[in-house]
């Protein structure tokens, strides 16, 4: 009788092991697909909706920016956020490919901060960093139903020279980029990027 209901206690206990393990793998599956998927449906947003970011969401996009790899963990990135219309005017007049902030809510600059970068050989590494922070970014606007574009600042000077003049930047600190933000007007389709032709294995080879 005892050897029938420890039978019956551990028949229970395995179904209980055997449907905790379904279901974290069925967990683990659909936090893949969610990632996989956020990365692929991932576009770039140009024509937003008046309507502005709350600041909650904007330390969200701020936190997956900050939580990008860097070299030694120098985390060489400074963020300067722009939700002041004059301001986002002056962004637009400083980056030509930038026009679309005169409508948009946000941007996130993304700024590389020298006095924490790598000295000597590795000092570049800074553009790897913040540009890791900044696809980071885009991500966490994509996942929550934003739509951002990435603009180019750096290595252009004359582009550098005046966002730094619009946005005060001390010597010691950089735009890479301007991050534009803000809800999507319209629907905006993803572009099939996937080509096998661009991809060797060991060693290069155009096969």
């Amino acid at each position: 009788m005892k050897s029938t209901k420890f039978y019956h206690i551990a028949l229970l206990i395995l179904s209980v092991i055997m449907a905790t393990s379904c279901s974290s793998n069925q967990k683990s599956d659909n936090v893949e697909k969610n990632v996989l998927e956020n990365i692929a449906t991932r576009v770039s947003v140009r024509t937003y909706l008046d309507k502005s970011v709350d600041d909650a969401t904007i330390e969200k996009l701020l936190r997956a920016g900050m939580a990008a790899p860097s070299a030694m963990n120098r985390q060489p990135w400074h963020f300067v956020v722009v939700t002041d219309k004059q301001q986002l005017l002056a962004l637009s007049e400083a980056n030509p490919y930038a026009g679309m902030l005169t409508e948009a809510p946000l941007a996130i600059v993304v700024c590389g901060d020298l006095d924490r970068a790598i000295e000597g050989i590795g000092s570049e590494y800074w553009v790897q960093d913040c540009s890791a922070a900044t696809q980071n970014i885009l991500l966490a606007a994509n996942a929550m139903g934003l739509g951002a574009v990435w603009t180019g600042s750096y290595p252009i000077k004359e582009r550098c020279d005046a966002i730094a003049k619009a946005l005060q930047l001390p010597e010691n600190v950089l735009p890479l980029n301007i991050i534009v933000i803000g809800y999507p007007a319209g629907e905006n389709f993803p572009k099939d990027k996937w080509d096998p032709k661009k991809i060797s294995y060991n060693t290069y080879n155009n096969n």
